[in-house]
């Protein structure tokens, strides 16, 4: 076996800013996510709207996430991260300028509806990136530096908000931060390159391409797209980021009232206690990568350095968040609530890693919004489950154990069903049997050992 290869200054320089820039837009894209939450009151008061009401503006932004993940991953492999990261950008961007200009209910849905549309290229981007710029064993740390801006996002999301909107009002909040966007969206253009647009040396695509199985191929076609959710594999990987997902939102938005609800906490203490377990997200999403980096490094299988430690911390997050339910103490809550989110960032780190080696390379953004999809399907119903929940039993604990119950599914889904990668070889034979080639339409009947 062939010494590996390091990569060479440029390439490391590209690793970096690249990285860089992905968790400065990371964060960017999970604090705009807050603005409407954190501007609550005000915006129901100033606009006249109901609790209802904000309730569907909630959930608009959710929903068009998950759905526009799946031809965004799709875009991303045929088009490259350049292109669709600058668009997702400047259009989520955009969306939060017109959140700062509307003047009722229907202008504010659509701009939430749009912020939803162009904030899903940022994560299938990212693990297109990492997929294209760092060797396999390299990439499981790097997954969970940029995976580590949603929880950090989070964490510093309502602190910053407050004070943008108590100096300046809410309306300028959302454009103070769609401008940043923009800011960002150029930043990224000017910067970033694929791959193919750099004259690469021999030694530098061998380092990107060494482990990776051979045939690999830059784009992806609609055959092959269609072709995904033919394999177990996918599914596995949708059905286990579901669970993920879903415990993510329920602490996500539910956590500051579950604290002054069910543990009576005051509303100025609740803001820094909620934001301490995000802050443990950070941790635990750098943790999952090295987690993955140090389990190839010692002959495990690519594939089973995800999804082992993504199924065995999704059962440490449920295990957590039914102590924390049942839990007396409000210190030991806070610290059960801490390990339930390292864990659950810490198996987010593990998925997304998880993409860029289930698949062909000309696969990997799109197999990556595909299980982005089944995840927000799960954080889309998370907070509407929840409130339903609480308000039929007058308590959150079912709900923290229905959430718990879903992580332990969606763990043996990592275990039982996410069982080996796609391979070149399996898609083409497919696409034949279909009577259809790499560069054309989709297949027809799937071969033996495929689903």
């Amino acid at each position: 076996m062939s010494e590996p290869l390091k990569a060479t200054p440029r390439v490391r320089s590209v690793q970096r800013v690249a990285l860089g820039m992905l968790v400065v837009a990371g964060v960017i894209n999970y604090v705009d996510r807050a603005t409407l939450a954190v501007a609550n009151p005000l915006i129901r008061q100033d606009l006249g709207l109901s609790i209802a009401d904000m309730g569907y503006l909630l959930s608009a932004f959710l929903w068009s996430y998950a759905f526009a993940q799946l031809p965004t991953g799709a875009m991303v492999d045929r088009l490259g991260p350049r292109i669709l990261l600058t668009c997702g950008l400047g259009l989520w961007s955009f969306a939060q300028v017109l959140g700062g200009l509307v003047r009722g209910f229907g202008e504010f849905f659509g701009a939430r509806l749009m912020l939803g549309i162009g904030e899903a290229p940022q994560f299938p981007t990212a693990a297109r990136v990492v997929r294209d710029w760092f060797n396999p064993r390299d990439r499981g740390l790097a997954t969970g530096i940029f995976n580590s801006a949603s929880s950090l996002g989070t964490a510093i999301a309502v602190p910053l908000l407050t004070f943008l909107m108590l100096q300046f009002g809410w309306r300028t909040m959302f454009m103070v931060m769609g401008a940043a966007g923009l800011v960002m969206a150029a930043v990224w253009y000017r910067l970033y390159r694929n791959p193919t647009e750099v004259e690469l040396t021999a030694e530098e695509n061998v380092y990107r391409t060494q482990g990776d199985p051979p045939g690999q191929r830059t784009r992806v076609t609609f055959g092959e797209w269609k072709l995904l959710f033919r394999f177990r594999t996918t599914w596995g990987m949708i059905l286990g980021y579901f669970g993920c997902i879903y415990l993510t939102w329920i602490y996500t938005a539910w956590l500051p009232g579950y604290l002054e609800i069910e543990r009576h906490m005051s509303v100025k203490f609740t803001g820094w206690a909620a934001a301490v377990p995000f802050a443990w997200g950070v941790v635990g999403g750098v943790t999952g990568g090295f987690i993955v980096d140090a389990l190839v490094r010692r002959g495990v299988s690519p594939v089973k350095s995800r999804r082992y430690p993504a199924a065995i911390a999704l059962l440490g997050t449920a295990a957590f968040t039914v102590a924390a339910a049942y839990v007396r103490s409000d210190g030991l809550a806070i610290a059960f609530i801490s390990a339930s989110l390292f864990l659950v960032y810490c198996c987010s780190t593990c998925a997304w890693a998880l993409s860029s080696v289930a698949a062909p390379t000309n696969c990997t953004a799109s197999i990556g919004a595909m299980q982005n999809f089944g995840g927000y399907l799960g954080g889309a119903l998370a907070p509407t489950v929840t409130g339903l929940i609480v308000q039929s039993t007058g308590t959150f604990v079912p709900a923290l154990v229905v959430g718990a119950l879903i992580a332990v599914a969606s763990a043996a889904c990592y275990l039982f069903v996410v069982d080996r990668p796609i391979t070149t070889a399996e898609v083409d034979a497919a696409l034949h049997a279909g009577g259809a080639t790499a560069a054309d339409g989709g297949p027809k009947s799937a071969p033996k050992g495929i689903g």
